[in-house]
């Protein structure tokens, strides 16, 4: 069994520097914390995988497409491979917890 405590991740997180920081990698899966401060800018290109975006803490908005919508603590949003996203208009510290199916870098550009 591997099993995570989000306060352990967040440390590990912040200790690394980085915006994105990966916890678990399977084949089929992987997931990562991605963190952005208040008025910062996300950087993410659209990705070969299928994402899901946890919010554990903060406020902002994350546009998908050509959709716009508030996210915070609490807010799951899905994005399908190929979409074009970003979060933008971060009034409290992001906290994301970000599923890629599968692994993120290992899609292979198709969709069923």
């Amino acid at each position: 069994m591997l099993a995570f405590e989000l306060n352990e991740i967040q440390r590990q997180h912040q200790a690394a520097g980085q915006l994105w920081q990966e916890f678990l990698r399977v084949p089929a899966l992987s997931m990562g914390l991605y963190v952005l401060p208040p008025g910062g800018s996300d950087p993410q290109q659209p990705h070969t995988e299928d994402e899901i975006y946890y919010v554990v803490g903060g406020r902002g908005q994350i546009r998908v497409a050509a959709e716009d919508r508030a996210v915070q603590s609490g807010s799951i949003v899905y994005v399908a491979a190929h979409v074009a996203h970003r979060f933008h208009s971060i009034e409290e510290e992001l906290q994301v917890v970000v599923f890629f199916a599968p692994a993120e870098g290992t899609g292979d550009g198709s969709r069923e």
